[in-house]
């Protein structure tokens, strides 16, 4: 039989189990990525030089290598220094790093498309570059950005698969396994495909449902619920 729906009852659970550690990975990995992203776009914006230079040379060095290399690098090479992590943490941090290198990227797109007059009132106001960034800068320039953001949230999803390298046991390791063990592919195979696609796409209508939330709180902020 090509198809053997018995079969598929049986593995759904363990697919079911699995799916849980693709989503957790997925999510904090990209708030990670989220967070790092924002981070390095303000740096990157800095004046001083020994702040804005080595902050692009580190950028451009994570987005020029591969992401399973970075992986390997933070599981079996970070222990050298004394820094032992269990696979699931490395497998984030690699994620979310390599990911908040791209997200700067976009951050910085939505940073600069700011008027220069915001930031000259902000001056004039006496306003410190923290209250600046927080309060009048950050709340015009994410907005704009959140589908760029989306569509690496999707793309660092579907790279969740090379944590399987390190041995956890995600979505598509866990179909490995399970192929293995009745030398069936095609069920589990095709389970996970269904899953990838499903979760992509839940996650792409929820970027445009908080996207929309934020243009409406942008144009009034008073009555947005």
């Amino acid at each position: 039989m090509l198809w053997d729906w018995n079969y598929v009852w049986e593995i759904m659970p363990a697919l079911l189990r699995a799916s849980i550690v693709t989503v957790q990975a997925t999510l904090l990995g990209f708030v990670l990525a989220a967070v790092l992203g924002l981070i390095f776009a303000i740096l990157r914006m800095s004046r001083s030089n020994w702040i804005s230079i080595p902050t692009a040379g580190f950028v451009e060095f994570i987005r020029s290598t591969p992401v399973l290399i970075q992986i390997f690098f933070v599981f079996f090479v970070f222990p050298e220094f004394g820094i032992v992590l269990p696979a699931m943490v490395a497998g984030v941090i690699a994620l979310g790093l390599h990911y908040g290198t791209y997200c700067s990227e976009v951050y910085r797109a939505g940073l600069e498309n700011i008027p220069r007059g915001q930031w000259e009132a902000s001056i004039a106001l006496n306003l410190s570059p923290y209250i600046t960034f927080r309060d009048i800068i950050i709340p015009q320039a994410i907005p704009p950005v959140i589908p760029a953001l989306g569509n690496y949230l999707v793309a660092l999803f579907k790279e969740t698969p090379l944590l399987s390298a390190i041995a956890v046991l995600e979505l598509m390791q866990t179909a490995k396994i399970l192929g293995s063990e009745n030398f069936r592919y095609v069920e589990p195979m095709t389970l996970v495909g269904g899953f990838f696609l499903v979760m992509s796409i839940v996650a792409a209508a929820g970027i445009r449902q908080v996207e929309a939330y934020l243009n409406r709180t942008l144009r009034n902020p008073g009555g947005a619920r």
